[in-house]
């Protein structure tokens, strides 16, 4: 599946929850499969621009991204760890090219403040940097 598919598919099954703040409350089923444990986290692997502390970390297995993330504030948790979901087992070029839409296609954009906003927006970039280093031959 496309990463655009594993979006869209992502969108039909939120958007099953009617309500927007229960759909929040619903992205904490994100985090364990995601979660970078208390051991790992390093001072390095902090986003700037998050209000809350975010950890992120990315891998590469068998040349497909896998993210891991947490953050101190459980909202903010289940925001990172919905966006890790997303882009985790995906080729380095998708996690570049496709934007996440899922902010606006479960109208999450209507209920987060700018700030948190801002914040993701901050999480996305980090990941788009790394999948692009990540994507180009060692040098020697």
């Amino acid at each position: 599946m496309s990463l655009r598919e594993k979006q869209a598919e992502l969108i039909s099954d939120l958007n099953l929850i009617e309500n927007a703040q229960e759909r929040l409350s619903a992205l904490t089923s994100y985090i364990p499969g995601v979660l970078l444990p208390e051991s790992e986290r390093a001072d390095e692997q902090l986003v700037p621009g998050c209000v809350s502390r975010v950890w992120l970390l990315g891998e590469m297995q068998d040349g497909r991204c896998l993210f891991r993330c947490a953050a101190d504030s459980p909202m903010v948790a289940g925001l990172v760890a919905l966006l890790c979901h997303l882009y985790t087992d995906s080729e380095p070029s998708e996690v570049v090219a496709v934007e996440p839409e899922i902010w606006s296609g479960c109208s999450f954009h209507k209920v987060l403040s700018p700030t948190r906003l801002a914040g993701l927006a901050s999480m996305r970039g980090r990941m788009r940097e790394w999948a692009h280093a990540s994507s180009r031959p060692p040098q020697t």
